[in-house]
């Protein structure tokens, strides 16, 4: 059994929405680590906001080009 290439599986029902929801809650694992660990609130907020605009915009745009070359929706 081969383990398929990125080009043969099938995309998800709702790629951006799923995308921006996983983000979201790895956001939020980024705050609470950040404040039992003593980083602070605040830090831990900014990194978790620049963890997800990074991460998001990165996916969706990677989900958009699959998108492009399966030749749109």
């Amino acid at each position: 059994m081969r383990i398929p290439e990125r080009r043969e599986r099938p995309l998800p029902a709702h790629p951006f929405r799923d995308s921006a929801i996983f983000y979201a809650v790895l956001a939020l694992v980024i705050v609470v680590v950040s404040v039992f660990t003593g980083g602070g609130l605040a830090r831990g907020v900014v990194a978790a906001v620049g963890f997800f605009v990074f991460a998001t915009a990165w996916s969706w745009w990677r989900f958009r080009a699959r998108i492009q070359e399966r030749g749109g929706r």
